[in-house]
């Protein structure tokens, strides 16, 4: 029975294993998934954290954290990094941790959320293309937003420095 709740401190070696796991065939992965949760949560910076589990077994992880638009911290969240352990992938664990965490941000007054990621999955949640929004470096078609009944947002995203090593 799978069971989704907020990450606990006896988790982080659990939601480092899968997310390594989940992240190693990856070829669009640099396998610093794990290392960027750990500098999220070191920094204060997981807004959100969830862990799947089917009994005492964590099975899958979605973290979301602050990002700034044009600098402003303006209540937008980014979801990522999402994993899901190899032998548990393609049977609905990643959408239904992203679909609860998408939900709890909505009602902790969250405007929007941004992702880095393909557009065939993350389109079934919501995600669209929005050129007037943007993330340096990033492929357009692959940075989307979701925006929470606010009106969306203009210009350049910024995750935390902690998806960058820092």
């Amino acid at each position: 029975m799978l069971i989704i709740r907020p990450e606990q401190e006896q988790d982080h070696d659990a939601i480092a294993a899968v997310t390594t796991q989940a992240f190693a065939a990856s070829e669009h992965s640099d396998q610093t998934e794990a290392a960027i949760v750990a500098a999220l949560r070191r920094a204060g910076a997981l807004s959100l954290s969830l862990v799947a589990h089917d009994g005492a077994l964590v099975i899958g992880h979605v973290a979301f954290s602050p990002v700034t638009i044009d600098e402003k911290n303006v209540r937008w969240f980014g979801l990522g990094p999402v994993s899901v352990h190899p032998g548990r992938q393609g049977g609905g664990v990643g959408g239904a941790l992203i679909r609860q965490g998408l939900d709890q941000l909505r009602a902790l007054g969250a405007d929007g959320c941004v992702v880095l990621g393909d557009p065939g999955y993350y389109r079934r949640f919501g995600f669209e293309n929005d050129r007037d929004l943007r993330y340096d470096g990033a492929p357009p078609e692959y940075f989307m937003r979701i925006s929470f009944g606010a009106r969306a947002r203009v210009g350049r995203v910024e995750y935390h420095s902690g998806f960058y090593g820092h």
